[in-house]
């Protein structure tokens, strides 16, 4: 008669238990030191906060319906910003990919390069992006729109550039078999295999830059958030209730379309 009771689960070892008891201890001690070295007095920092939040709270959610139409405005040229950034990004992003993926430019070098200058676009946050641009084209939506194009072209580059590192190579091996010249291989072979998910991927990132347009603002690059700084240094809580309830509205908007066009899109 045979046994078909699972086999017994190996026991952990003692090194194993010794490890992760060593490293619960490396992250407790790391938090202590972290909260411990902050100079801060924490009894006032903590009255300090009930008091402001007891103040500007309840004014949050007493929102200016008279900015009603400025915010609109505002919250509108957010968007114009995100898309026009999305789509130059997605556009320049494309060439990068082909340059970065090893099975498209038939070389490592050729791909090391790619992977250089896309993670040398990474490391710059939009923050910073778009103060280097409103100093360059000047505080206006333009800058916003470059900073949002470059910050979201190093990420929709190595997206890109993995779509077209997994596509199957068969076909267009089969194809260079058949005769087919360069041209005709990217169009026929390649582009249908990775046009679906470089459109999942463009319009996810939509999404990701209505959120970051909305800070760009605060340095002089446009959109709502020109209002949210002059609104918190103006300390008009009512009229910040209003902005946040208007990017709260957007952005779930956006993020649920988006969703469904995903869905549909793959």
């Amino acid at each position: 008669m045979k046994d078909y009771s699972l086999p017994p689960k190996p026991k952990n070892s003692a090194f194993k238990k010794i490890r992760n008891i060593g490293i619960l201890i490396l992250v407790v001690a790391m938090y202590v030191w972290t909260f411990v070295s902050i100079d801060i007095d924490w009894g006032r920092a903590i009255e300090r906060a009930a008091n402001n939040f007891s103040r500007v709270i309840p004014r949050l959610f007493s929102p200016d319906w008279s900015a009603t139409s400025d915010v609109a405005m505002s919250m509108l040229e957010t968007v114009f910003i995100a898309f026009a950034g999305s789509l130059m990004a997605a556009v320049i992003a494309v060439p990068l990919a082909f340059l970065a993926a090893r099975n498209m430019m038939g070389g490592v070098i050729a791909s090391t390069i790619g992977k250089w200058i896309l993670s040398a676009v990474r490391a710059f946050p939009d923050i910073i992006l778009a103060i280097l641009f409103v100093v360059a084209v000047g505080p206006n939506a333009f800058a916003g729109v470059l900073a949002i194009a470059i910050g979201s072209t190093g990420m929709l580059g190595k997206m890109f550039s993995e779509i077209i590192e997994s596509i199957d190579m068969n076909v267009v091996e089969a194809m260079e078999a058949s005769g087919a010249n360069k041209i005709q291989i990217l169009f026929y072979g390649v582009i249908p295999q990775i046009t679906p998910e470089f459109l999942s991927y463009a319009i996810y990132r939509f999404e990701v830059d209505i959120r970051a347009s909305s800070i760009l603002g605060i340095v002089g690059a446009g959109g709502i958030g020109t209002m949210i700084i002059f609104a918190s240094n103006n300390r008009n809580w009512n009229e910040m209730g209003t902005i946040l309830l208007a990017i709260i509205i957007v952005v779930t908007i956006i993020d649920f379309a988006s969703a469904r066009i995903r869905r549909k899109i793959v």
